[in-house]
């Protein structure tokens, strides 16, 4: 079969190759040949998705259609920066659990109520998912939520028990006191059965139910948090670097804070719908139940609260290592919104002459990256001036330590957590954008979707939205907008839209990979707990890819569209189409 495979491929090359010149140049072919098979290895994963990525730096020197040179430029630009200080900084969040002290925090404050925690755990997780990856959120808060609800099971068990013991002293009373009345009742009465508790089956069902919507809301929260910030997930950086790849003149106009603008609401609307959605599929609408209102707390919900508490418990007071991660972490996202808000001038301007122009994100994000690995994890101990005054051994033993502790990061954690493989995935996206430019492949198939113009450009995002949200089931979300990003480029410039009318939606529906366990980590760590089936998933998931399809249609149409100005045709994308 790979023999037959290898013989189609060949086949197809000599075919692609040999086209008549006036309709595709043979540059054009070759790079088209080279993305065809790499799209087929990326939707196959027949090696490694990161070696894939790989192929250019071999083949498009080896066909000439560029230079090695100007192809591993793209592995490590600008984008990629930015993404790598943005990682190093949440990997240092991890390594001091401060990710996991927040989410304790939240949920002790916004209750134990079945509602209510639902709505706590997705809000965490989608804050989390925002700063670090989907992964490292919903790994973490996963073995949250399963002891949570193991605590409220065996509650729940131990009060049915109470309740089937006390009710069964109750027969028995009932029973000797019929007894003593009537006589000629004696065999019959003493040979009934207690019956089951025909609740007890509905119960169950209903724990099963919870369970699943429980642990379903933290994968979906954590896909859905990634969308909010530009380093939040791969898509999203994927969109900025072909962007300043395909339009080098925008003007910067996809950074940290205009992404953020537009993404957050659409992320909280989405939030809210899922959230609601969860509720009526898993624990209905009984709002005096869900929410408690006018309630007192039940068994069940003590032991929650109980487990939380000694969970926040167990970390202690904040340590200084947490407080100057926590201090780094807000003093990055500060710079980020600072640096160029849009409605007044940033620091990038007011500091730097023209700092607007050699400044971008990536800068701040590797500031703080660096001073991660210089500030110290423990305070400085400093050492008395007359040690005749103190213990002398005590001041040999100070003596002994070294004035500064170790740092708040150590490079072999950040070489042992940092996701490679997707530095080289964004990589390899970036290194086949740029050659479909160069090449004059996206001017050619500008050219060909011509025809789109007819229809309108909100029903064009739609289909493209849907299209993407089916294809990132099953293919790797970063791959997915890697080898859809420059085509709709190519036919927002041939119909004369902006680009990012079509490419925004496309990029957050890359993230809508909700329906199957194997669409994305997140849904895999959660199916690994056993509380959901397949069929569970796929059923909840359809909900939610149409959930996302609307809000980000909905999103691009009202508060996108004064933004990022979409109801014209940029001069930037104009010049770029005419060069």
């Amino acid at each position: 079969p790979l023999l037959r495979a290898a013989n189609v491929f060949l086949t197809f090359k000599n075919n692609f190759l040999c086209l008549n010149v006036s309709s595709i140049m043979l540059q054009e072919a070759k790079c088209a040949y080279i993305i065809i098979i790499m799209a087929v290895y990326w939707c196959t994963e027949v090696i490694p998705l990161a070696v894939t990525s790989l192929m250019p730096v071999v083949f498009f020197p080896l066909l000439g259609v560029q230079s090695s040179k100007s192809v591993c430029l793209q592995y490590l630009n600008d984008t990629n920066m930015l993404f790598v200080g943005g990682l190093i900084v949440a990997i240092s969040v991890e390594q001091w659990n401060l990710h996991k002290r927040i989410a304790l925090r939240v949920l002790l404050i916004l209750g134990v109520k079945p509602a209510l925690l639902m709505l706590g755990f997705m809000m965490v997780t989608a804050f989390l998912s925002m700063w670090i990856s989907n992964t490292a959120t919903t790994a973490m808060m996963v073995p949250i939520v399963q002891a949570v609800l193991d605590q409220m099971d065996n509650t729940e068990h131990d009060v049915t028990m109470m309740e089937q013991a006390t009710g069964q002293t109750n027969t028995v009373i009932e029973l000797e006191e019929k007894n003593a009345s009537d006589p000629t009742s004696v065999h019959v009465i003493s040979n009934r059965q207690v019956s089951d508790d025909p609740r007890s089956s509905e119960e169950k069902k209903m724990r099963k139910r919870v369970c699943k919507g429980m642990t379903l809301c933290v994968c979906y929260a954590a896909s859905i948090g990634g969308t909010a910030t530009l380093t939040g997930t791969g898509p999203n950086m994927v969109l900025k670097g072909q962007m300043n790849q395909l339009y080098p003149n925008n003007n910067d106009i996809v950074n940290f804070a205009s992404w953020f603008g537009f993404a957050f609401p659409n992320m909280i609307l989405m939030l809210v719908l899922a959230w609601l959605w969860l509720q009526c599929s898993f624990m209905g609408l009984n709002f005096k139940k869900s929410w408690g209102c006018g309630t007192e707390r039940t068994a069940k919900e003590k032991a929650a609260y109980n487990v939380l508490k000694a969970e926040m418990k167990k970390l202690g007071p904040i340590s200084y290592a947490e407080f100057n991660v926590l201090l780094m972490f807000v003093l990055l996202v500060l710079l980020w919104f600072s640096r160029h808000p849009g409605f007044v001038k940033g620091w990038a301007t007011r500091l730097f002459p023209e700092g607007e122009k050699y400044i971008t994100d990536s800068a701040p994000a590797v500031f703080i990256a660096l001073l991660l690995f210089i500030l110290p994890a423990n305070k400085p101990k400093f050492i008395g001036w007359n040690p005749s005054m103190s213990d002398p051994e005590q001041t040999e033993e100070d003596i002994k330590k070294p004035f500064l502790s170790a740092p708040l990061l150590d490079w072999n954690v950040v070489q042992r957590k940092m996701p490679w493989s997707i530095v080289l995935l964004l990589g390899g996206g970036f290194a086949l954008a740029d050659a479909s430019a160069n090449s004059g492949l996206s001017a050619w198939l500008g050219h060909q979707m011509t025809p789109l113009a007819s229809i309108p450009p909100w029903a064009i995002a739609t289909v493209l939205s849907l299209i993407i949200a089916v294809f990132t089931e099953c293919t790797s979300n970063v791959a997915t907008a890697t080898l859809f990003l420059p085509v709709f480029s190519s036919m927002a410039a041939s119909v004369k839209i902006h680009p990012l009318y079509v490419m925004l939606p496309g990029t957050l529906s890359a993230s809508f990979a909700f329906m199957l366990p194997v669409a994305t980590p997140p849904n895999a760590i959660v199916f690994s707990y056993g509380h959901i089936r397949v069929l569970d998933m796929v059923r909840s998931g359809i909900v939610m890819n149409i959930i996302g399809v609307f809000c980000v249609t909905l999103a691009i149409n009202t508060w996108g569209r004064p933004m990022f100005e979409l109801d014209t045709f940029p001069t930037w994308a104009n010049s770029t189409t005419n060069q």
